[in-house]
């Protein structure tokens, strides 16, 4: 296989994934958060679809310009410490959407493993969390049967 037909299959099951993610909590209260914005693709198709509010946190705002979020839901700066002001500020989320990642393997799966208490916790009761790497302390599903197991990791709050 290609890379470019690798990347093809990457982005297929993104759609797919984060489609299936946003019907899942279409009557979830709740907003929506993306970790790591980078160009803004998944922001732009979550603000799109989902039919919610979508915050993001990054450390930079370096998107396409299409893709700027509005300031008021634009948290920049470390995820656990940004995450930690939505727990402080008791938020409950529908869906999070995680694809931080440091450009090591080992180090992003780490980063992942101490985010999840911020994501069980911001996390409503029913609501979804979708991420590039697993998750500690939270209830794995199945996605949709489109997604590969191994390509994304699908959450569910209990209800």
């Amino acid at each position: 296989m290609s890379r470019l037909e690798s990347f093809r299959r990457r982005l297929t099951a993104q759609i797919d994934g984060l489609n299936w993610a946003m019907d899942a909590v279409r009557d979830v209260p709740g907003d929506v958060l993306d970790l790591g914005l980078g160009n803004g693709r998944t922001y732009d198709h979550l603000r799109a679809y989902s039919g919610k509010r979508v915050w993001v946190v990054d450390r930079v705002l370096q998107c396409h310009p299409s893709s700027v979020p509005p300031a008021e839901d634009f948290l920049q700066g470390d995820a656990d410490v940004m995450m930690q002001r939505l727990v402080d500020q008791d938020v409950r989320l529908a869906l999070i959407h995680s694809d931080l990642g440091t450009g090591d393997k080992a180090s992003s799966a780490q980063l992942h493993l101490d985010l999840s208490p911020l994501i069980a916790a911001l996390l409503a009761p029913g609501g979804v969390a979708v991420s590039q790497e697993p998750l500690a302390g939270l209830t794995r599903v199945r996605g949709p049967d489109s997604v590969p197991e191994a390509r994304d990791n699908f959450y569910r709050a209990c209800a």
